[in-house]
């Protein structure tokens, strides 16, 4: 099958699956046309890697388990070890944004100690008249012809 039928298929982008083949993780065939050529189990596969890849393992940690998911020796149990492994790596990753984020905080509330006190004038500001968009003239005539109107 051509790449865009893959694609298709799996509703992974033409572009990712020309990476992962780039990356190694697909070697799909090549016609005499020079068009990649995949075979129907490639499917299966892709839709491992897209997977994979959405609960964030990064291409070659995929890499390693492709090869046991291909010949179907990738058990269940190395599947819970490798998403339990993933989820203290999300884990970690969160405590460490908490943490920086705490320090954001706090390095706000050290700058905010230090600011000068805004100063408060002793009188209120006067406000300024508007100003005018017509002269007091035409303002005046218009007021007037307005006025004779029935």
């Amino acid at each position: 099958m051509q790449i865009s039928e893959l694609a298709r298929r799996t509703s992974v982008s033409v572009h990712a699956l020309r990476h992962y083949e780039s990356q190694g993780l697909l070697q799909p065939e090549r016609r005499a046309n020079g068009y990649r050529d995949y075979a129907e189990g490639t499917e299966r596969e892709v839709v491992f890697i897209a997977m994979s890849r959405q609960l964030g393992f990064a291409l070659p940690r995929i890499a390693e388990h492709l090869a046991d998911f291909r010949s179907g020796r990738l058990t269940i149990d190395a599947m819970v070890q490798a998403l339990q492994q993933r989820a203290q790596e999300l884990a970690d990753q969160v405590a460490q944004l908490q943490a920086q984020r705490q320090q954001v905080l706090e390095h706000v509330a050290w700058l905010q100690a230090r600011a000068p006190a805004p100063r408060v004038p002793s009188h209120p500001p006067v406000a300024a008249p508007w100003p005018r968009v017509r002269g007091r003239a035409a303002a005046a005539s218009t007021r007037s012809t307005s006025r004779s109107r029935p």
